[in-house]
């Protein structure tokens, strides 16, 4: 019986050791502090979605379009803006690539980076038929991040893009969507067809014009230019200029401030419908051939009057290459197909005969 006691005592020491160490341990070690907060769980749509737009807003700049206007009864001159619109950085030389109409008839733009930090800008050249812009700012090149190109034959129906641009003058902005089609035809503002157009429901509202359309690699296919909607705002069709068409008017707005367009020599007179119904074609008549260009080297000849006053057409050009030629529009963008020195074959109507010319295109002067 003692010696159960005395066992039953060395335990409850033992025990009581035990605790006043945990407890001594216990606060002198306080528990780690634990986020209640659940981490959020991104899908990688999402994180995609993050990754493009955290790499390539760096690259989208903020245009402001100033106009000169003069006081009624001051006559100061007063800044007056007249928009604002979305470009991107095309190289570290301070090169921007936005709309023609974003800047169109703007006597000062701006651009603005991401950091806040904004530039006069000047135009170094426009292409009005494929709505092209090319400017130029004074900007360090450390704090010019240039767009990574990408390939627009490669987009297909379907194919997830997403669009960055400051719709309403709220800068920089991300929406996305998919390929809706291809090789859609638009107008630009001077009335010419853009062709091979992209269409996108990624949401394109007032002041995206300009901005990149990317696919989910964060590459330019596209510069955002229009949207079709009765209201003005997105309906869900936005247009954008495809990237290869870009890749190749870029180059000759820096070269020669327009584009470079091959000539034939003529000036174009568009055929009435009482002439088009007459002699049952379509196409685009000769008015003149000027001298010493290819068409006159060719022999074509222009509209031309008869001893008696009458009126006598010449060349109809009805086709470029076998391609065929309904309008002055599409007759400049056959031709924009080519450069000069190329040999194309042109067919006309005259003297309701069809004729054949083998002609060397021109320089534009």
């Amino acid at each position: 019986m003692k010696y159960k006691w005395l066992a039953a005592a060395i335990f409850m020491a033992a025990v009581g050791a035990v605790v006043l160490a945990t407890s001594q341990k216990d606060e002198s070690t306080p528990p780690p502090e634990t986020d209640s907060r659940e981490q959020p769980f991104l899908t990688d749509d999402e994180s995609n979605n993050i990754a493009v737009f955290s790499n390539v807003s760096p690259s989208v700049v903020f245009v402001t379009n100033t106009q000169f206007r003069r006081q009624l009864f001051s006559l100061n001159v007063m800044e007056i803006p007249k928009g604002s619109g979305t470009g991107f950085i095309w190289d570290e030389d301070g090169l921007i690539v936005t709309n023609y109409h974003v800047v169109y008839q703007a006597n000062k733009i701006t651009i603005t980076l991401q950091s806040g930090n904004s530039y006069d800008a000047e135009i170094v050249g426009v292409s009005p038929e494929k709505d092209i812009a090319l400017l130029r700012i004074d900007a360090p090149g450390e704090k010019l991040k240039a767009i990574v190109l990408g390939d627009s034959n490669s987009l297909s129906v379907g194919r997830k893009v997403l669009a960055i641009g400051n719709p309403f003058a709220l800068d920089t902005t991300l929406t996305v969507g998919v390929v809706s089609a291809l090789g859609r035809e638009i107008k630009s503002m001077s009335n010419r067809t853009i062709k091979n157009v992209i269409q996108t429901d990624a949401a394109i509202n007032p002041g995206n014009s300009g901005g990149p359309l990317l696919d989910s690699m964060g590459r330019l296919v596209g510069v955002n230019t229009a949207i079709f909607s009765p209201s003005g705002a997105s309906a869900g069709i936005g247009f954008a200029i495809p990237v290869n068409t870009v890749k190749l008017i870029v180059p000759q707005l820096l070269n020669y401030g327009r584009l470079y367009r091959p000539v034939l020599g003529i000036e174009t007179l568009t055929l009435t419908d009482y002439w088009a119904a007459r002699l049952r074609i379509k196409g685009v008549a000769i008015l003149s051939v000027k001298k010493n260009l290819p068409a006159e080297r060719a022999g074509m000849i222009g509209v031309r009057e008869d001893r008696r006053g009458s009126i006598h057409l010449g060349d109809v050009i009805i086709a470029i290459d076998d391609e065929p030629v309904t309008n002055e529009d599409t007759l400049l963008s056959l031709l924009e197909l080519h450069e000069p020195g190329d040999r194309v074959k042109v067919t006309t109507l005259k003297n309701e005969k069809i004729h054949n010319y083998e002609v060397t295109l021109g320089s534009p002067e």
